[in-house]
Parts: C-alpha cells; structure tokens; sequence
C-alpha cells in the first residue's frame, strides 16, 4: 500500500498557447513540472462561428502535482500567469489527493 499523500493536484484549462508560460510561472513558484494534455471547449462564450460553421476552440489542460504547503502560491502563479483572472480566458481547481505514486522526486525523498 502506498504511504499517505501531502500532495495536491491542480488543475487548469486555458486557451491554447498560453501551457509554456503557465509551467514556467508554476515551476519558478515551486512545482516542479507538469503534464500537458489537449482538448476543446464548449462554455457559453465559446460559440464562435466561420462562415456559419462553429469553431470549437482548442484547449490545453495542465495538471500540475505539487505538495499542498505550496498549492497556493503555485496557484497564483498560475493565475496570473494564464491571466485566469479575466472572463473566458481558462478555469483552474486544485484537488486532494490521497495517494501518489511513481513521481520520481517523491520517491527519493521516501528513500
């Protein structure tokens, strides 16, 4: 059975193209990488249209595992890095986790 977790999960969804200045806000306030992954959005301010043809725009979600002493310094970073705080620009949550397993630096420290 894997040890109890400090760790927190966040998790932020942005336009597409902002992900490299996000991790590298995130990672100067302490988290120490990320993973990237892609989709479409479908929110109300998203309802664009090309000659009539809806446009789903693209989206990079970023989940970021960092320890929950610095959760919310790396979510500010985040925040404004991703400039989060202005309308139809992205949305970021952080979650508990209760296990983690397989992060290479945890397992040094577990050592």
């Amino acid at each position: 059975m894997a040890p109890a977790s400090n760790q927190e999960l966040i998790v932020t969804i942005i336009k597409k193209g902002y992900a490299e200045q996000v991790i590298e806000a995130s990672r100067k306030a302490g988290a120490e990488g990320a993973t990237i992954m892609f989709g479409r959005g479908t929110g109300i301010h998203e309802q664009k249209k090309l000659l009539g043809i809806p446009i789903e725009p693209e989206k990079e979600i970023i989940f970021t595992v960092v320890p929950a002493e610095i959760s919310e310094k790396v979510l500010a970073a985040i925040i404004k890095a991703g400039k989060l705080e202005r309308p139809a620009t992205g949305i970021a949550f952080v979650l508990e986790l209760k296990t983690v397993v397989g992060v290479a630096h945890l397992l040094r420290e577990q050592a």
